[in-house]
């Protein structure tokens, strides 16, 4: 019986400045099961998204946001390249409808 990686503990959850949303995108870098790579990313992308939230109501918090466009960045790297997730920003993202309605490779 295969054993799961271990996820973060949380005595490394004290060498984290930020815990609440740190823990679940390195357990997202972590996994190494493809099964199960999907849902670590989606709740590192829920964290983030929540703590995202709560810094919005405030006026602190510019280097969390920037550590955090960091992760975001991370994760869309994972993403595409662990989960086959097109890459829209470079624009290989499949299918192009142009201006004239007509589908170009």
């Amino acid at each position: 019986m295969a054993s799961e990686p271990a996820l973060p503990d949380s005595s490394s959850a004290s060498a984290m400045p930020y815990p609440e949303w740190q823990l679940p995108y390195q357990a997202a870098l972590l996994e190494l099961d493809p099964k199960k790579l999907a849902e670590r990313v989606a709740e590192a992308e829920m964290a983030i998204f929540e703590r995202l939230q709560q810094l919005s109501e405030s006026q602190d918090g510019q280097a969390e946001r920037e550590v955090i466009e960091g992760a975001i960045t991370a994760l869309k790297v994972l993403k595409r390249d662990s989960l086959n997730f097109p890459d829209w920003e470079s624009g290989s993202g499949g299918t192009k409808t142009t201006n004239t309605g007509i589908d170009a490779e």
